[in-house]
């Protein structure tokens, strides 16, 4: 076969115990080993993703073997100046096969994008929850974070028999699993959180467009110093958190 042939057909193995890459080990060809070399570093990473991948489905596993539904929630948005924060739900089922899901802080957006049809399509149920800055200011963060969780789980159908939480408790009558850094050891909370984030961006590419000049579709709301350059020199917008401190000050 041509050197040319054997790259084009090691693109389709699947395993490393393929016997034509086995045997294509044995070819001199300095651009055939190339090749092999490169098949085998693919396989490799890919057999590693995969593992990866059903270490995070450690925590859902010990309750879908007691017969439960299982899911995971997690929140983005507590530390800006402006705008809501967002929590989303999910049930994944036992064979959901997105392995790319990860925590959505160490995928690229364009990633996040991608993902969140591929998890929408897999999963059980979905929901997401938006509680305004207005309600922030009003009860404080951490309690808006945890009204957003309660109100994505309240959105799910069917309902689950137990909740993975990202380093937090949920007010409902639901068993639940606190997990810090949740989002890097659980699938389900890795899935809310890539939904989570990419509903919050959207708003606040949105709130952009209607308040320009803080560059919410770049900043997300948080206290770079361009925003709080903006904030000086605008002034203060009705998505701003009042009872945050940088805003607080500009106020008083």
């Amino acid at each position: 076969m041509k050197v040319s042939e054997i790259k084009q057909r090691l693109q389709q193995v699947t395993m490393l115990t393929s016997p034509f890459l086995q045997a294509m080990e044995t070819d001199d060809r300095q651009g055939v080993q190339q090749a092999v070399r490169q098949t085998r570093r693919r396989l490799l990473a890919e057999q590693q993703l995969q593992e990866d991948f059903q270490k995070r489905f450690h925590y859902e596993k010990q309750f879908w073997e007691m017969g439960q539904l299982v899911a995971g929630i997690d929140e983005v948005g507590r530390g800006p100046l402006a705008g809501p924060v967002v929590a989303a739900a999910v049930i994944l089922p036992h064979d959901f096969a997105v392995l790319a899901v990860n925590d959505s802080k160490q995928l690229s957006d364009h990633k996040r994008r991608k993902l969140v049809p591929l998890i929408k399509q897999q999963a059980i149920s979905y929901s997401s929850a938006v509680v305004s800055s207005e309600i922030i200011d009003q009860l404080n963060i951490y309690e808006a974070t945890r009204l957003a969780m309660k109100k994505a789980v309240l959105g799910l159908l069917p309902k689950p028999n137990h909740l993975l939480v990202d380093a937090m408790t949920i007010d409902l009558p639901i068993t639940q699993t606190k997990i810090i850094k949740g989002d890097t050891k659980s699938n389900s909370i890795a899935a809310a959180s890539i939904i989570a984030k990419v509903t919050r961006d959207d708003l606040m590419i949105a709130y952009d467009q209607k308040f320009p000049g803080y560059g919410f579709a770049h900043n997300d709301g948080y206290g770079t110093q361009a925003h709080l350059t903006a904030m000086n020199r605008l002034g203060i917008t009705p998505i701003h958190r009042r009872s945050f401190a940088p805003v607080k000050k500009l106020l008083g």
